[in-house]
């Protein structure tokens, strides 16, 4: 059912690879809700995935970015608003990668430029991409910009290894960019901190088919779905939250608040 929370709004999504993925879930989202916008991954990403068929289906133009490339980033930016025909309305940074992840060395035998890299591309970059919309003045006022996260920035999952610490970084770069974007642009930064997700990312986490069922056992409401991530995503862009700023928003069915659940005590019964 559409509501038309974006009809006008204009955006620029980031990370869309397959229909696994929470930035192609929101596109869909956004589109049944009246937005229009531009698609971008970087080069290598957009060979592996199937964002042509998203572009298709959306109406949506692909621009080409490295998120961690300032020259870019700055041309993502101007592309967008000349494709557009105006000011940027929203922006969902779905970005995350780690090479230690991939190459599965454990947390406590880092390879640090492994590590450099995996800040750069799921941190850092979503500073990048702030300060390429900032400087070009490109978001419109009451605009919205979202980033996704995941719990580990606050407690410890061991197999999440240093995503955790980007994580945990990517939070920190939207609570201070989020003052000088409200303060000068009145424009919204928020973080999403979704449940554990079955993405082409997410899956490459040791462990988590057993933590993701582990999760829909501690959560009162169960895990958040990529489609739900993308409908809580659209009222995070709509003009309903134009108060909201400055927030890690937990969206993870009640898990981030649960001591234990009565379904976990029960699996430890003698």
């Amino acid at each position: 059912m559409s509501f038309n929370l974006l009809k006008g709004k204009r955006g620029i999504i980031f990370g869309a690879l397959d229909e696994n993925s929470i930035a192609w879930k929101t596109a869909e989202t956004v589109h049944a809700e009246g937005g229009t916008f531009v698609l971008t991954n970087a080069p290598i990403a957009m060979r592996m995935g199937q964002i042509d068929e998203l572009a298709k289906k959306t109406g949506a133009t692909i621009v080409a970015a490295d998120a961690t490339s300032e020259e870019d980033l700055d041309n993502l930016v101007a592309k967008s608003m000349e494709i557009l025909g105006g000011k940027i309305d929203f922006v969902l940074h779905a970005i995350g990668m780690s090479v230690n992840v991939r190459k599965s060395r454990p947390y406590t035998d880092q390879k640090y430029d492994f590590t450099a890299k995996g800040w750069d591309v799921s941190a850092l970059s979503f500073h990048k991409v702030m300060q390429s919309l900032y400087k070009a003045d490109a978001m419109s006022e009451w605009g919205s910009i979202v980033a996704l996260t995941y719990m580990a920035a606050q407690r410890t999952f061991p197999d999440y290894n240093d995503m955790a610490d980007n994580k945990a970084y990517l939070e920190s770069i939207a609570r201070s960019f989020g003052y000088f974007f409200g303060k000068e642009k009145r424009v919204r930064v928020n973080t999403i901190s979704q449940s554990p997700t079955p993405t082409t990312a997410g899956q490459g986490v040791k462990g988590f088919n057993s933590f993701i069922n582990y999760a829909e056992k501690m959560s009162p409401l169960g895990n958040a779905s990529a489609q739900d991530c993308a409908e809580y995503t659209v009222t995070l862009f709509s003009d309903y939250t134009k108060k909201v700023t400055m927030q890690n928003l937990f969206h993870d069915g009640g898990f981030s608040s649960t001591g234990v659940s009565q379904e976990v005590v029960d699996g430890f019964k003698e």
